[in-house]
């Protein structure tokens, strides 16, 4: 069973995460084991005090060394794999989830305010970021590189549902359709009703690759 840790100040943000859907259904089966801990409680000053004014001045608040790092300390080991969310980190694909969908143990680190102490990222073994954009923190990143690690653990979903997604073979994934055939006028294309199989699976990557020259051109160089 995977087990992934959660450091953040905002653990209630997570209740409806964990008890929804395909989530909450991977825990319930023990596939998964998901600990959403509070670092404030690794504080050792009076007021649970986690954050400080960064040094040479600036704006906000930054992220003390000592909270993080004690909790990263108390809940590592051998096998685990502590990854910083980040705007400074890697971009987050697809290969990164089938890559930590492997691990025995993780945990996300989620910053908040205006960063965090530079030193926190010795202890860390990962930094990644979601995109080219800056949230208040980084709980939507750890729900969002949970979900893409937990779908592809072993019988959380069934495996055809996902070996075609967007991004597994650097494409986009091909058009789908469903009830009706005609709506508005607008049908689903013959060779899907037809029964062949071949010519299905043809149609569907000549659409894919075709899809992702015109949307993700970049996904192919």
């Amino acid at each position: 069973m995977m087990k992934i840790d959660i450091l953040t100040l905002f653990p209630n943000m997570f209740d409806g995460f964990l008890n929804e859907s395909i989530i909450k259904r991977a825990i319930e089966r023990k596939l998964v084991s998901i600990n959403v801990v509070n670092f404030r409680k690794y504080s050792k000053l009076n007021n649970s005090q986690v954050d400080d004014t960064p040094y040479g001045g600036g704006s906000g608040m930054v992220l003390m060394c000592e909270p993080i790092v004690s909790a990263i300390e108390d809940l590592k080991d051998d096998d685990t794999t502590v990854i910083l969310l980040t705007p400074q980190g890697i971009p987050y694909k697809q290969k990164s989830a089938m890559m930590l969908k492997e691990k025995k143990h993780i945990i996300l680190v989620c910053g908040h305010y205006e960063g965090f102490d530079e030193r926190i990222r010795n202890f860390v073994d990962m930094e990644i970021s979601i995109g080219d954009y800056v949230l208040t923190g980084g709980e939507i990143p750890a729900m969002a590189i949970s979900d893409s690690i937990i779908r592809l653990l072993d019988g959380v979903i069934k495996e055809d549902s996902y070996v075609n997604d967007s991004f597994t073979d650097n494409r986009l994934d091909y058009p789908t359709y469903t009830k009706p055939y005609d709506f508005r006028g607008m049908k689903v294309p013959d060779v899907l009703i037809s029964g062949d199989h071949k010519k299905i699976e043809a149609y569907r990557q000549e659409e894919s690759l075709k899809r992702t020259k015109e949307r993700r051109p970049d996904l192919l160089d």
